[in-house]
Formats: structure tokens, C-alpha cells, sequence
């Protein structure tokens, strides 16, 4: 290697390890425009999505809000009229697309109370719940799965894969229900250590209020972490091991850097466009919540919520729900494509 050319080098592989830049007059605008359009267009066929699938759900709406009584014709009739079910199916889908354009989709069966309202009260609990869930697996994985391709093929690779394909391959109700009856009813011994459901206990003000929302919160936590943490950890180790043969590492450890340094400030920053990929597909998803774990520990936010939904079915708020829930996978996707070229430049062009 001459005298001329190491300046070069450690320019190229300094820039490598601090990220890619989007030049000035790249292709980005035209790139940004496409990503948006695209969105645009994925959220209106969700729109009219949405208001024809959940009509093919078996049931008539009106005589389930019945509860079974004895409900002459000319009340029901009264109830189809009350919800506009009576108009013909162009002129509900017309009236559904205005309203929801603007934000409103309608009002709950069930509930007598406008969709948003229903979304809003239910929303922080989701997140909070999924929120918390997303931040431990995300870390979780991205710190096994780095550990693992670098410690490719010995006793702790194959310990953390096995372990995190095995419980990702585990249904999460499945894994739920396991955990309630192991740590909150309690088997043998082992006495019932946490409650089997709900977001509280009730009548708890300030920091035991915190305590005990806090409390609820574990098992349906564990459940989604235990679930969740190998697919960024298998798609962490992937992209890592794809990275280990490169020369900039090998020129980086002839400098003398240490193995851990090569790792934390060169392998893995190069490595993570699949997992950034991932984590924001996972982000959208926090706000879809996730149906069956809050199903199962009846935690009160939109996936229990769109479980009652679809018994009755409520087709506002499902409707509404299914909307929420697309719009935020589609948005986070579209976060993700935009981060990209500022990750890697060759995206844009």
C-alpha cells in the first residue's frame, strides 16, 4: 500500500462506518415523491377494502345488538334505518368514503359512541402495552443476533438461534395462556404471582396506581418479547454475517482496533438496513396492537377492542379500526423507504 492511497482509504472506510450522505441534486426528490404517491394510493384501496371484507362477515348486525329478544319487524326496521343499513350498498359506500375522508367513520353499534372516540380512549393502552413490548424484543434481538454472527457456529450461537426459533414458532395465545397459568393461577408450589388479567385492579391512586398498572403489565409483556425477539435477532445475525467477510473489517483489524470496536463502530452500522427495515414494520404494527395477547390477558386497547367488534359485527368500528391499523403499517413502511437513501444513497438512484 503506497503513502498517496492509505489517506483514501481511511477517508473511504471513515465514511463507510459514519453512514453514507444523500448528495446535493441526487434523486431523492423524485424518489421521496414516488414513496409518498404509493402510500397515498395503498391508503384509499384500504379505504374501499375495508368497507366491502367486513360485509362478507356472516350475521345480521341489527339482530345481534338484539341480544335475542323478541324484536318485532317494525323495530328492526327502525334499527337499519337508525344505522343507514337500509340504503342501498352504493350509497353506503359513498357515504363511508366522505365521511371517512374527513376522519369520521361513523358510529359504534354496540357502543353508541363515535368510532374516533372509541379509537382515542383505547390507543395509549395499546401502546403502551405493544410500546414497551417493541423497545425490550427490538434491543433484545439487535444485541443477541450482533452476538451471534459474531460468534458464528459456536455453543452461544446455536443456543440463542434455537431458543429464539423455537419460541418464535410458538403461537402467542398459546404462550399467553401458558404463562397465566403457570404465574398467575399457579401449578404445584409455584403460588400465583401475577394477576390474570386487565390493565388494573382498581381503587390505586398515584405511584401504586403506576405500580400496579405496572404489575398487569409483565405477562402480556414477556408473551410479546418471548414471541417477537428472534425475528430481529435471525434478520440481525443474517445481515451481520453477510458484513463479516468484507475488506473494510480486515483493514480494520490490520490497524490494530480491537475486536469489539470493529464490531460496534464498523460491522454493525453497515449491517442494519434489514433490521431498520424491520423495526419500523414492528413500529407500525405497536398501534395495530396485538389481538390475541389482549384477548387473552383482556387488556382493554384497539386489538381487544376489535375482537368485540367483529362478534357483533360492529362495521363501523371495524371498519374504522382496520383503517388505523393499515394506515399505520403503511406509514411506518414509508418512513422506512425514506430513511434508506440517507442510510445508503444507491436506494434513490
Amino acid at each position: 500500500m503506497t503513502a498517496d492511497a492509505t489517506p483514501a482509504l481511511v477517508e473511504d472506510e471513515q465514511r463507510t462506518a459514519a453512514g453514507p450522505r444523500v448528495r446535493r441534486g441526487s434523486a431523492y426528490p423524485r424518489y421521496l415523491a414516488g414513496k409518498v404517491a404509493g402510500a397515498a394510493v395503498s391508503l384509499l384501496a384500504v379505504l374501499v377494502t375495508s368497507f366491502f371484507l367486513f360485509r362478507l362477515i356472516p350475521g345480521d348486525p341489527v339482530k345481534t345488538m338484539t341480544g335475542g329478544r323478541q324484536v318485532s319487524a317494525e323495530q328492526l326496521a327502525a334499527y337499519r334505518e337508525e344505522f343507514g343499513l337500509d340504503l342501498p350498498l352504493w350509497r353506503q359506500f359513498t357515504d363511508y368514503c366522505g365521511k371517512a375522508l374527513t376522519g369520521d367513520f361513523g358510529t359504534s353499534y354496540q357502543f353508541r359512541a363515535p368510532v374516533v372516540d372509541k379509537i382515542t380512549e383505547a390507543l395509549p393502552n395499546t401502546l403502551l402495552l405493544t410500546g414497551t413490548a417493541f423497545v425490550l424484543y427490538t434491543a433484545l434481538g439487535i444485541f443477541l443476533g450482533t452476538r451471534s454472527a459474531w460468534r458464528h457456529g459456536k455453543l452461544g450461537d446455536r443456543v440463542n438461534t434455537g431458543l429464539a426459533l423455537t419460541l418464535y414458532s410458538i403461537p402467542s395465545f398459546w404462550l399467553g395462556l401458558l404463562l397465566i397459568i403457570v404465574l398467575s393461577v399457579g401449578i404445584g408450589p409455584l403460588p400465583g404471582m401475577f394477576p390474570t388479567g386487565g390493565m388494573e385492579s382498581g381503587g390505586e391512586e398515584g405511584f401504586a396506581y403506576v405500580l400496579d398498572v405496572a404489575h398487569h403489565l409483565v405477562l402480556p409483556v414477556v408473551t410479546l418479547v418471548a414471541v417477537e425477539y428472534g425475528q430481529t435477532l435471525l434478520v440481525t445475525r443474517s445481515a451481520l454475517l453477510d458484513e463479516m467477510g468484507s475488506d473494510y473489517l480486515t483493514t480494520a483489524r490490520a490497524k490494530g482496533l480491537r475486536d469489539d470496536l470493529v464490531r460496534r463502530r464498523h460491522a454493525v452500522p453497515n449491517a442494519l438496513l434489514p433490521t431498520v427495515t424491520l423495526i419500523f414494520i414492528n413500529l407500525g404494527r405497536t398501534v395495530a396492537g396485538v389481538i390475541l395477547v389482549e384477548t387473552v390477558f383482556s387488556w382493554p386497547g384497539l386489538g381487544g377492542l376489535f375482537y368485540q367488534a367483529l362478534s357483533v359485527p360492529d362495521l363501523p368500528l371495524v371498519q374504522g379500526l382496520f383503517f388505523v391499523f393499515a394506515a399505520a403499517v403503511i406509514l411506518m413502511n414509508t418512513l422506512a423507504d425514506l430513511v434508506y437513501p440517507l442510510l445508503d444513497p444507491r436506494v434513490a438512484r
